[in-house]
């Protein structure tokens, strides 16, 4: 199985979505900046490091980049069989199996970002990642300090970031090298996320995510609280809300991935984070990162060339769905099916599926029908899945 992971905070960089300017997907930046009322192609472009490090920029701009970044592998037609993401990065999972649209994601994001930025200019906080300990004597090394520190993420083995008030990091930081913990490393950040630091903004966001839709994914994503793959709508407000004050369970994410089936990650978005975490803790897995459009072309290289690929195994492609395509919505507005339209039915190349609003969904592919992602009179947005096809 192909799993679709998404970065978080930090993997942000200066200028890098100047090489996506030309692609067509590059639309979605314009978007968003009228969803949230912010220049996002200004912080994507010309913002320098010291203001992408802001929490209310960095989540922001990672956020859009990563769904320019899905929407380009989309329009290839490789798409998952589940998903998930690092800390802000499961927004990103969430649209890419549905359950969000892209203008709440934004809308989220955009509020998430400031109402953790608020709370870490209230309450002066940091965090670091310890090295070459087990996770226990990490969880240990906090409750040894008398202070306020926590573990927030647990990433790969012998990979746990702690947070916290900047002098009980220390004394943490202290009490881990006792325990044999190799080293330890401060992160530039400007608050203790994933902590109780956090609970003004958990309060704030709860609010946010009352005001949106959140739909059962198309395909299951894992969630970092609990590690556990949902494939329904009820509980992600809460979990959602849940995560700014709760450890990021990412290395437990992997082994749930792993237990599921997949065996290829794909990470898209900016950076290399996680698909360095995928192979420190999984074995026996292929992973590429998607960062460019120069990495969609070797996506899809790899895929067409699966027997001689030094990217993918020998036997992964029927994983990556290699003759199946979406059919995605043109706008946004209520979805009518062609009549007499169903599974099994052949379309050729612009062939109506159905309408959106007063436009027509035309297929740009030749193939038969699989299924029906959207209901008749279900209301969809701009990209939204509407049929799968398969090519041949």
């Amino acid at each position: 199985m192909l799993a679709f992971t998404f970065p978080g905070q930090g993997s942000q960089k200066p200028r890098m979505g100047s090489s996506w300017v030309d692609h067509e997907s590059w639309e979605l930046v314009e978007e968003a900046s009228q969803v949230c009322g912010r220049d996002v192609e200004q912080l994507l472009l010309t913002a320098e490091a010291e203001d992408l490090r802001q929490t209310r920029n960095s989540q922001l701009t990672t956020f859009v980049l990563s769904m320019v970044v899905l929407d380009a592998v989309e329009r290839t037609g490789v798409v998952p069989n589940v998903a998930a993401g690092h800390s802000l990065g499961e927004y990103s999972a969430l649209c890419a199996g549905g359950a969000l649209s892209f203008e709440d994601a934004v809308r989220l994001v955009a509020e998430r970002g400031e109402a953790m930025q608020i709370a870490a200019d209230e309450q002066d906080g940091t965090m670091a990642a310890i090295l070459g300990l087990d996770d226990d004597l990490v969880v240990a090394a906090c409750a040894r300090v008398d202070g306020d520190v926590w573990v927030a993420n647990y990433n790969a083995p012998g990979q746990v970031v702690i947070a916290g008030s900047p002098l009980a990091v220390d004394e943490a930081i202290e009490k881990a090298k006792e325990l044999g913990a190799k080293r330890a490393v401060g992160l530039p950040v400007g608050g203790a996320f994933h902590t109780p630091f956090m609970a003004p903004a958990r309060d704030r966001l709860r609010k946010a995510l009352r005001e949106v839709e959140v739909r059962a994914p198309a395909v299951p994503v894992v969630a970092n609280v609990d590690a556990e793959a949902r494939d329904d709508a009820e509980e992600w407000p809460q979990l959602l809300a849940s995560q700014l004050c709760s450890p990021v369970q990412w290395r437990q994410s992997l082994y749930a991935l792993s237990e599921l089936g997949c065996a290829t990650f794909v990470e898209l978005g900016p950076g290399a984070v996680l698909t360095g975490m995928a192979k420190r803790t999984l074995k026996d897995v292929t992973t590429l990162s998607v960062a460019t459009p120069e990495d969609v072309d070797t996506l899809l290289a790899a895929v067409a060339d699966l027997g001689s690929s030094e990217v993918f195994p020998k036997g992964v492609g029927e994983h990556l769905y290699v003759t199946e395509r979406l059919v995605v919505s043109p706008c946004a507005g209520i979805f009518v099916p062609r009549e007499g339209l169903a599974i099994d039915h052949h379309v050729a190349v612009g062939d109506v599926v159905g309408r959106v609003a007063e436009e027509e969904v035309r297929s740009p592919f030749s193939g038969v029908v699989m299924d029906l992602m959207a209901l008749d009179g279900e209301r969809v947005t701009a990209r939204q899945p509407i049929a799968w096809l398969r090519t041949k």
